[in-house]
């Protein structure tokens, strides 16, 4: 249980390093999905609540036409998304590197700040399942 409140932290971190990238976009339902995550994984949020916020986050993405905003929207939905199923933890994190890509910026740069800020106790782990992942992404 504790790497997966692990997982859920990093994705958050991912999704919060590439927020400024929406710069005057406001969305609440972002915000939302993240402070979910966070509490679920403080044991103050049910999987359902980050279920329907994570839900919430992708029906902003799917309404946005700036491809950044479609990307951030999107892992901000996974990061809630992984209180039910903790792979989505590292959907979290390609879609921002997708949003890094998609405002022109160093794809390996973010990689590296992700890398740096995942917990000892996991990086094997999330090594290990993010080269799988990224061959889906086309990063």
């Amino acid at each position: 249980m504790e790497q997966h409140r692990q997982l859920i932290r990093w994705a958050c971190d991912c999704v919060e390093h590439v927020l400024p990238l929406l710069g005057e976009i406001k969305e609440e339902r972002l915000d939302n999905a993240l402070l979910t995550a966070k509490a679920w994984a403080n044991e103050s949020a049910s999987v359902g609540d980050a279920r329907e916020a994570s839900t919430n986050a992708i029906a902003f993405a799917n309404e946005s036409e700036d491809q950044v905003a479609v990307a951030i929207a999107r892992a901000a939905g996974h990061a809630a998304a992984t209180a039910h199923m903790a792979d989505h933890s590292l959907e979290a994190a390609m879609y921002s590197l997708k949003a890094i890509k998609n405002a022109g910026k160093s794809i390996d740069a973010e990689r590296k700040w992700q890398n740096d800020k995942i917990p000892t106790e996991i990086r094997a782990l999330v090594f290990s399942a993010r080269r799988v992942k990224e061959s889906h992404f086309k990063l």
